[in-house]
Order: structure tokens, then sequence, then C-alpha cells
């Protein structure tokens, strides 16, 4: 049973003057949740939403004074505190995950595009969420100005987590010192990628696998895995070597809990195409080339699982919400439907899920509620 989005909400402060209050502020958010996991993706189609299913939506909440107009929404959600709000939703994404233990949670960030406000001269809302790759969940999001950023939003997001015993992936921007301590000190692991950031211990990985790769690594203790991918003509083929032999490396006593480096290569042939990939990464987890291959497909996976589907199904890119905290609101929103959807055990696709919802009460009450 998904827990109750009411209880969960309902300690939402509410800044309105007392005597204004035609809406309560918890028939508000419902209303929001429902009409966002039917297909609203604007303050208009939400009141839309309620006026069509008024009736419905009363079996829930009690919409004393009717559903509230646009601007009524607009004006109550844009004002709330976004970080109360991704407290909430943390909390109730906790309920529904329950333990995470071995859990693979890739942090990653992404920009929602149309949230820029040139006139105003804001910046579009940059988001670092944190995706549980087993449960396929949405656990929990920090709000920054500036891709750049994301190194002080990874912590505070990180501080919100249960990682013991988890697995945490970050690409380059978040492989840092004190994050692999952080992630450590709260019980985690971590797999971390590099790039130009760690420019001496990116170039010695990179040394390191290149040679060994071009001596088919004869000396050299490692685990290696392989897996491969063929749909529509395009072959996909991902390879995997970890090792923990850390000699090469420039004082890698400074990241605590360092135990291994890795190479990922993914090669696809499509038509008369072939492209290849190689990515390097530290860790804290055992030279085991299973546990490491889950894990950085995993932190791939957060692309097409999450971001893609925020754009393609929730069209959050093309969203033009640029009031207030009203960009930082939706985008939580959407990600609790998200995991509404995940949660129901059909097999249909997320668009289905979402047409479906806007159409069949008892479908929508079933994700919703039950």
């Amino acid at each position: 049973m998904i827990p109750d989005l009411t209880t969960h909400f309902s300690s939402l402060p509410d800044h309105r003057i007392e005597r204004n209050k035609c809406h309560a502020l918890i028939d508000i958010i419902v209303l929001a949740i429902c009409a966002v996991a039917s297909g609203s993706d604007g303050w208009e189609a939400i009141e839309d939403f309620g006026k069509e299913q008024l009736a419905w939506l009363r079996q829930y909440i009690p919409l004393a004074n009717g559903v509230p107009s646009h601007d009524c929404i607009a004006y109550v959600l844009c004002r709330l505190s976004p970080q109360k709000f991704r407290d909430c939703f943390m909390n109730w994404a906790q309920a529904v995950t329950g333990h995470t233990g071995g859990e693979i949670i890739a942090v990653d960030g992404k920009t929602a595009k149309g949230s820029r406000d040139r006139k105003n001269q804001r910046n579009p809302l940059h988001m670092v969420s944190a995706w549980a790759c087993e449960n396929r969940l949405a656990l929990g999001q920090e709000a920054t100005d500036e891709k750049s950023n994301e190194i002080t939003a990874i912590p505070k997001l990180l501080e919100l987590l249960a990682l013991k015993g988890c697995i945490v992936t970050l690409d380059a921007m978040g492989c840092q010192r004190a994050i692999a301590e952080q992630i450590i000190d709260q019980g985690g692991d971590y797999v971390l990628g590099l790039k130009g950031n760690q420019g001496n211990l990116h170039e010695a990985v990179e040394d390191f696998f290149t040679t060994a790769h071009a001596h088919h690594f004869t000396g050299v203790a490692h685990a290696f895995t392989e897996e491969a991918d063929k749909n529509h003509g395009r072959l996909e083929v991902r390879r995997y070597w970890i090792t923990d032999d850390l000699r090469t490396l420039p004082d890698p006593q400074n990241w605590k809990g360092l135990r291994s480096i890795g190479m990922a290569e993914r090669e696809c042939r499509q038509g008369g195409t072939q492209t290849l990939e190689r990515r390097y990464f530290i860790n804290s987890i055992a030279a085991e080339a299973k546990t490491f291959a889950q894990a950085v497909r995993g932190h791939w996976g957060v692309e097409n699982r999450l971001h893609w589907r925020l754009d393609v199904i929730f069209g959050e890119d093309a969203s033009r919400i640029r009031r207030g905290n009203g960009p930082a609101i939706m985008t939580t929103l959407r990600h609790l439907c998200l995991n509404l959807f995940e949660r129901e055990s059909s097999s249909l696709s997320l668009a289905k899920k979402r047409r479906k919802a806007a159409w069949n009460d008892e479908y929508r009450a079933k994700v919703i509620f039950s």
C-alpha cells in the first residue's frame, strides 16, 4: 500500500494569512498531484482537471469551497518553501522504499531549460536528484542555481539519504574528496567518474588501463565482465575492468575508503557506424566486476529512467512555469508522480500509464491512493 500523501504533506507550512484561506493547502497539493499524474502540465490545466473531476476528488479531499482558480493554485504553490516541500517528498519516498540497503543510488543533475526567466534575470532551475536504480524511484532532490554548484548541492542531498549498505554513483562533477569521505562516513560505498577536474588522478587511471589493455592485462590482477544488447539493428557491447592495484595513483590515501579503480567501455555498432567510449572510475568497492558493472550501468540508466522521461513524458524542458518557486515545486511534483507510476505494477509504459490516469478514474485512484 502506498503511504498516505496527506499524512506526509500535512506538516507543510502555509504562509497565507488565515482570513485569506478559502482553500486548504493539502487540498491544493493533492489536486496538483492528481492533475499532474493525469497529464496536466500547467496551472490552468490543473484547474481544468479539478473542475472536470470534482466529484471524484471529493472522495479523497473535501474541496469545501470548490476548485481553486489557476491564479490561486499558482499563488499558493509558487510561495511554498521548495526545501520544505522536498522534505515532505523525501519522507514520503522513504516510506515507499523502506530499507535501501544494497541499493545503487545514482546522483545526477538536470536543468529545467524552460524555467529560465530572462525578464527577471533568473537562471534556469538546476536540480540534483538521487535515483534508486533497483527500485526505480526518485529518492530526493536538491536545487542549485548553476551546474557548477552541484558540488555544494550534492553533500546537502546526501545528508538526507540513508546510505548504509548502498553504493552511490556520481559523475565527474561529484568526484570530490569531501564527498567521497561523506559517503563513507554515512556507511555507503562510492563509484566516482573521473574527468579533467581531477587531472593528475584521471591521467594516472587512464594511463594504467591504456597500458594494461595494450598488453591484454598480462600480469595485472583484475576482474572483467562483458554484456551485449542487440535491438533494432543496433549492437551495444559493454565491457568492464576493475583492479585493486593502486600503486600508480598519486596520493591514493587522500581518498577515504578508496579500494579500486575501474574502466568501462561501451562499443556501439549500427549500420556502418561504430563508436567507442571509455570512462574511468575510482571506487570504494572491492574489485568485483559484476558489482562494478551494475553500478556503472545504473548511473548510465538514470538518463533514460529519470531525466529523459521527465522531459519526454512530463514535458519538463517545455514547461514555461517561471514564477517564484513554481519551477522547483513542479519538478518535485513530477518526481512524485513518476514514483507513483513506478509503484503501479502493470507492464504499461509510463506514457500509457499517464494517459490511462487521465481517462480512467479507477486506475487513477489505484495509482495515487491505494
